[in-house]
């Protein structure tokens, strides 16, 4: 079956933001059996000397689970809310298969999300790192230049071709906010 490709919104000028992970966390208030888990399931991993969570990889859709003892859940890779929302129910139906009963409908923290997609322009960096304010630029170690915009809560990665990974924000409407103050103070630096 063809995955169908997410349409990636781009403007008249070029610019355009796609979600492509979401990390959240809940709680599902009941303790978790881990090593039942791990000697039950086979898209586990569990090693406790090296970290007390169990990491549970879900196929469709494609994201993985840290589960910890108490309950406690963070999800990631998931794409958009709906998918979010399918994973945690697909962690649920696997901890029916050890006879745990979640009972409650978990209530889901969006903890960050990251947006990847072009400002629509080539940047120059250099000029970048001397006009803008909380930036990190050292291009022998990594070709982009890390660009904190505390205003909009996003930390933002720009390449020189326009390309840009935002992170940081809670929601599809403050990365897209950000991605529009990102846009402004650009235009302010490289009149």
């Amino acid at each position: 079956m063809a995955k169908a490709k997410k349409a990636t919104s781009k403007d008249e000028k070029g610019r355009s933001l796609e979600i492509v992970n979401i990390v959240v966390s809940t709680s599902l208030e009941h303790d978790i059996p881990l090593e039942k888990m791990a000697a039950t399931l086979s898209n586990t991993e569990y090693n406790p000397e090296q970290f007390p969570g169990l990491v549970l990889r879900i196929k469709d859709p494609q994201t993985s689970a840290l589960i910890f003892s108490s309950g406690k859940v963070v999800c990631t890779g998931a794409r958009s809310m709906e998918k979010v929302h399918e994973s945690i129910k697909k962690i649920i139906k696997s901890l029916e298969k050890i006879n745990i009963k979640i009972k409650i409908e978990p209530k889901i923290i969006i903890q960050n999300m990251v947006g990847s997609g072009s400002v629509g322009m080539d940047l120059n960096l250099n000029v970048l790192a001397m006009k803008l304010d909380n930036t990190e630029y050292e291009p022998e170690q990594f070709p982009g230049l890390v660009y904190k915009l505390p205003a909009a809560k996003a930390t933002f990665l720009l390449f020189s071709n326009g390309k840009i990974v935002c992170t940081g924000t809670k929601s599809e409407q403050e990365a897209h906010k950000a991605l529009d103050m990102l846009i402004d103070n650009l235009k302010k630096v490289l009149k």
